[in-house]
């Protein structure tokens, strides 16, 4: 059981990873798929061709990451034809992500009829959120009929950073809150290995400001956009969604870029910066209230794995509460940046969510 094709397929790429047991023999991205001008083909075509060219003798199963399981799936789920069904109808949860998955499914279930496929969810992680935690107060029956609920994704890398840095902390278990930022982003506090809160909800909109979405926003921006500034529905999403986060504020969503505007003294770039950090840091005060007790705080993707300044700023002020960065670690980007002997460790730790799809989806064909 140690071969394991993982599948990514993302709203506008595709991304793959052949495992023999823990070691990649083959791996690999196609971008810009689906999009106006690309030279890119179909998820479908491209991933045909993909499993064309590599070998796949021996493989025990594939992996699909699956971006949405709704209230459904709280752990992987061997994939026949009523777990299809059950992800179709979970698509207007998740429009970008799950009818890319489905393809890659299709493909890979046509392609490889006798190998096992295995949908591993990002929301599976925080099932274990408790029902205060994911109850948003709004009329309870429309919130049952149509399965409003925070939801939160990120789940395979959240759950592979905690566990990481419980190894790195040389303790059985811990309390870790999980920055993962990328161009997506998204804050976790896990418990003793179980998700208790995470920053993301309904839909990967939520939380964290992000490359071009916003996070947190009042609701009622929705509604004055609509009835004030005459916007359609359809335009105030695209918005948020694709025109907002650090895009909206700079014109510019990749952080790396903001970061050196920064530094050549754009106000613009500065308050971006600034506002993202901030969102950081309040995550991490609620998150502190909600574990009681933090063993360490895990910075992951490519931002938190690449940005000594967001990581600085995102924790500047809280050294009372056993919280500092030693500036000359945080530059190194060592897998623990805090002095040592501090209370709460701060911590580096890449992510690997190819990896942990491979790991569970040999999970879910033991138990099945």
């Amino acid at each position: 059981m140690s071969r394991v094709l993982v599948i990514n397929c993302g709203s506008s790429s595709l991304k793959y990873r052949l495992f023999d047991g823990d070691e990649t023999k083959a791996k690999g991205l196609i971008e810009r798929i689906g999009e106006e001008g690309g030279d890119a083909p179909s998820h479908s075509t491209a991933l045909r061709q993909i499993m064309d060219s590599i070998d796949l003798t021996g493989l025990a199963a594939v992996g699909h990451r699956v971006v949405h399981g709704g209230p459904r799936f709280s752990e992987p789920a061997v994939i026949d034809d009523d777990v299809v069904s059950d992800i179709v109808a979970l698509a207007p949860l998740a429009p970008l992500h799950n009818p890319p998955a489905l393809s890659g499914i299709a493909v890979a279930r046509r392609m490889l009829p006798d190998v096992p496929q295995v949908a591993v969810f990002d929301t599976a992680f925080h099932a274990t959120i408790p029902p205060e935690g994911v109850t948003w107060a709004i009329d309870r029956k429309l919130a049952e009929r149509w399965q409003i609920r925070r939801y939160g994704f990120h789940g395979t890398s959240h759950a592979y950073v905690a566990r990481e840095t419980t190894r790195l902390l040389g303790k059985s278990t811990a309390n870790v809150i999980t920055l993962h930022l990328g161009n997506g982003a998204s804050a976790c506090a896990v418990e003793g290995g179980r998700s208790v809160a995470t920053s993301m909800g309904l839909s990967p909109q939520g939380g964290l400001v992000m490359g071009t979405r916003s996070g947190d926003i009042d609701p009622t921006v929705v509604f004055h956009l609509h009835r004030v500034a005459g916007l359609p529905l359809d335009e105030i999403e695209d918005t948020l969604t694709r025109h907002a986060g650090l895009i909206g504020l700079t014109g510019e969503n990749d952080l790396r870029a903001v970061l050196q505007r920064r530094q050549g003294g754009d106000p613009a770039a500065k308050l971006a910066f600034d506002v993202y950090c901030r969102r950081i840091r309040e995550y991490v005060g609620a998150y502190l209230a909600v574990l009681g007790r933090v063993d360490a705080i895990t910075f992951t993707a490519g931002v938190g794995e690449n940005s000594p300044a967001v990581r600085a700023a995102s924790l500047a002020g809280l050294e009372s509460l056993g919280i500092v960065v030693d500036p000359e670690r945080n530059q190194r980007a060592e897998r623990v940046i805090s002095p040592d002997g501090m209370p709460i460790a701060v911590c580096v730790v890449p992510t690997d969510e190819e990896l942990e799809i491979a790991n569970q989806s040999r999970a879910a064909l033991r138990s099945s």
